[in-house]
């Protein structure tokens, strides 16, 4: 497997294109939008908020229906959630009316918003700023990242990811995007994420690799503990590469997975380096550990505090902060017989170890926390079992952006 330059269009079969149709934001491209050349399997992951937007009740009806489509239209400012039956009449126009450009069905049509709740959506701009994209659908690595671009919202930085892979004699590469900076937390995280893949493979395989994925990328991942009710990870695979179908679990699907586990894990970890006023990507790891599950929830707990997070944007070594995240996780450790290391700038520091503060530089760790990557890692000495969470510092930017985010 080698990581290569490219995005949504980087896998056989795919075309984007994007459009400035001014839903919220001016002088910006606000609307992207993805085409198969032919029907794919599909498979997606949503938010777990019982509040849900208007796209992710219809794409979760398509995704577990039929499980087949062929195009996605996504628009950036306004996340047509909370907005009742018009919202939901809303999608079914944008489907209808991709359908009537493109030449395919309104029910191979996938939706996707992001931005502020409650507001509706203006389908006339949406209606137009999908008959400028149909003209503009391109293979081409510069579509892609101009879709990348017109996804975002606070991002400062467009996220995408692709990689290739040999399967069975033929190349496969599995490439994508995503948008993701504020409400970000575990269970299924705040974002938007689309993945194209010209893999041959079942539904029911895709289904699997792809809910097995996410439990170990974006549900690792944790920027301020808010969970959005628009959060959306569609997979659509055409079919293209040419390989034998995958129907079975082996090494062809072992190759697969590896493949989308390495593009999901890069957008997961891009979001959280991201993440509204950070300064600093932090990682999680829970090494040693006696199950992965206990592993996970330990390394989650540590990403997700608030504490952790300020103590990294002050570059205070307050190892206390991470034990007390441990403790309240859940999982059964013994804080008695542990390591704790903090890691960055390709330097590593012993921190904690067997119940008491070890004879650490206080200068030391301060350097290494000012570091734009740091590592925290727990070592449990329990096991081999392990798992890494990633999030990112907390700022005062943080409560700029968020105190006016609709202004």
């Amino acid at each position: 497997m080698k990581k290569i330059d490219g995005g949504v269009t980087a896998a056989r079969g795919f075309l984007a294109a994007s459009a400035a149709a001014g839903i919220k934001y001016e002088e910006r491209e606000d609307m992207a939008m993805i085409l198969s050349e032919v029907t794919c399997v599909t498979a997606g992951a949503f938010t777990r908020n019982l509040v849900q937007a208007a796209p992710v009740v219809r794409d979760k009806e398509i995704v577990e229906g039929t499980g087949k489509a062929r195009a996605i239209v996504v628009n950036a400012g306004i996340a047509n959630a909370c907005t009742g039956e018009e919202g939901m009449r809303c999608c079914e126009e944008e489907a209808q009316e991709m359908a009537a450009v493109l030449g395919i069905r309104a029910e191979e049509v996938l939706c996707a918003s992001t931005g502020v709740i409650g507001m509706q959506l203006p389908i006339d701009k949406l209606r137009s700023g999908i008959r400028q994209m149909a003209g503009r659908l391109a293979g081409t690595r510069e579509a892609a990242a101009q879709a990348a671009r017109a996804i975002m919202t606070t991002d400062t930085v467009p996220k995408e990811a692709a990689v290739q892979t040999e399967i069975g004699g033929h190349r496969v590469t599995v490439g994508g995007m995503c948008k993701g900076s504020g409400m970000i937390h575990p269970n299924m995280c705040t974002m938007l994420s689309f993945v194209t893949t010209d893999v041959c493979i079942s539904r029911e395989l895709l289904r699997k690799a792809v809910k097995a994925n996410v439990k170990e990328t974006y549900n690792m991942v944790s920027v301020d503990g808010d969970t959005s009710t628009n959060d959306t990870l569609l997979v659509l695979a055409s079919g293209l590469a040419g390989n034998k179908e995958i129907v079975e679990e082996g090494e062809d699907y072992a190759l697969f997975c590896q493949a989308l586990g390495a593009v999901n894990e890069a957008l997961a970890k891009m979001m959280a380096r991201d993440g509204e006023g950070a300064t600093a990507l932090i990682e999680a790891k829970v090494i040693h550990g006696a199950s992965k599950e206990q592993a996970a929830v330990i390394a989650r707990s540590i990403i997700s505090s608030s504490l952790v997070k300020a103590a990294v944007y002050g570059h205070d070594a307050n190892w206390g902060r991470i034990l007390c995240a441990m403790g309240y996780s859940g999982a059964n450790f013994d804080p008695l017989h542990m390591d704790l290391w903090f890691e960055g700038g390709g330097r590593r520091e012993l921190i904690y170890r067997d119940g008491k503060a070890w004879d650490y530089s206080e200068e030391e760790a301060a350097d290494i926390l000012s570091c734009q990557e740091v590592t925290v890692t727990a070592d449990l000495k329990q096991g081999e079992e392990e798992a890494a969470a990633w999030g990112c510092d907390l700022t005062h930017d943080y409560i700029r952006i968020n105190a006016d985010y609709r202004s």
